[in-house]
């Protein structure tokens, strides 16, 4: 077995001002990659600039990250870090700010205006050092090294081939108190999803396993928060944030499988959103696992069967139709890819994974 997270986690509240000697020690001048506002809204983007300013930190702020976010983006935002010389990035945000912050980090170290470099498996892996400061529940990106990005020219998202892991994460469920309920919802179905699609991974072992299930049994005490059906506390955002990072530890393991394929062409196409997508598939996919497996991944979300999971998770979008040539497109395109037909240990079929699209 090997195992390799060589993330520095601080996971407390308040965690970006104690720590903030450390967070000002990686560089001279910080490019801050975020959103355009929820950074602000949250209060994690103040609380960095506090930190960098007590230590005489120079800094400048790149804004303008979109939802899932495009190699010309990318270009963009390091184009701006190599002129403001930048050496080293913070990405504050979900996972579009944080995956988008480590591509950014590689161009910025390459001082490269190539964007073909971005898919290039020949490079080598070298980034800018990158903070992570997590402000959503779902991507765990601040412990995996994946940059997922939206090439356009393929219509969907790919994964960089460089695996870039920041060196430090700052996790403070505060963040999430100003987050609306839809945006949690989404991104906890999304750890959810990673979860789960770790768990079954045929890349997944003891520590994979143990990491999903414990963010699992984290995500089961606070679904009936993301039901509404009680007022979340401080307790509960610290639990949804902590069971994302174990999401991402699962998933810097084994990377995620056909429920997570399959929702990039719904979000692409419908702009579902990419928990909300990926929730689309998860119940059907799950259904098909052997018995252990299928077990195990419920009790420890607190579900007695994948049809009560597939409720709740209706219960939490409601029903909705997704257009029969988006699921067409994310039929074809997973049907023929072998890696991830038969990167999990549910075993699939082109027949099954019809069902699972629901076509």
């Amino acid at each position: 077995m090997k195992y390799y997270m060589p993330v520095r986690v601080y996971d407390e509240a308040q965690c970006v001002s104690k720590h903030k000697e450390e967070i000002a020690s990686y560089g001279n001048k910080a490019l801050i990659v975020t959103g355009r506002s929820s950074a602000e809204k949250c209060g994690a983007l103040g609380d960095i600039l506090s930190a960098l300013k007590e230590y005489g930190k120079e800094y400048a702020v790149y804004n303008r990250i979109e939802e899932n976010p495009s190699v010309e983006t990318i270009m963009d935002a390091s184009a701006y870090g190599i002129a403001e010389k930048a050496d080293f990035v913070i990405g504050i945000g979900g996972g579009s700010p944080l995956d988008a912050a480590k591509a950014i980090a590689f161009m910025i170290h390459r001082n490269s205006d190539n964007p073909d470099d971005l898919y290039d498996a020949s490079l080598p892996a070298d980034a800018l050092d990158v903070i992570a400061v997590p402000t959503t529940c779902g991507t765990g990106s601040e412990v995996t090294g994946v940059s997922v990005l939206t090439v356009h020219a393929k219509n969907t998202k790919i994964s960089i081939p460089h695996k870039i892991f920041p060196k430090l994460a700052l996790i403070d469920g505060k963040y999430l108190m100003s987050a609306p309920h839809s945006m949690i919802v989404n991104t906890a179905v999304d750890a959810f999803a990673h979860m789960s699609e770790s768990y079954l991974s045929k890349k997944a072992d003891v520590y994979s396993q143990s990491a999903a299930l414990t963010g699992m049994k984290l995500w089961a005490e606070v679904k009936d928060v993301l039901a509404e059906e009680r007022e979340a506390d401080a307790e509960d955002y610290a639990k949804l944030m902590r069971a994302s990072t174990f999401g991402g530890i699962a998933i810097a393991q084994t990377g995620t499988s056909i429920p997570h394929a399959l929702s990039y062409i719904l979000t692409y196409d419908q702009k579902i959103p990419h928990g909300k997508a990926a929730g689309y598939f998860l119940g059907r996919f799950i259904a098909f696992a052997n018995e252990e497996d299928q077990k195990a991944i419920l009790k420890a979300a607190g579900f007695a069967s994948a049809d009560e999971l597939n409720a709740f998770l209706n219960k939490l979008f409601g029903e909705y139709t997704v257009p029969q040539e988006t699921l067409q497109r994310a039929y074809d395109t997973v049907s023929a890819n072998e890696v991830r037909m038969h990167g999990s240990r549910v075993d699939m079929d082109k027949e099954k994974l019809r069902a699972v699209v629901n076509l």
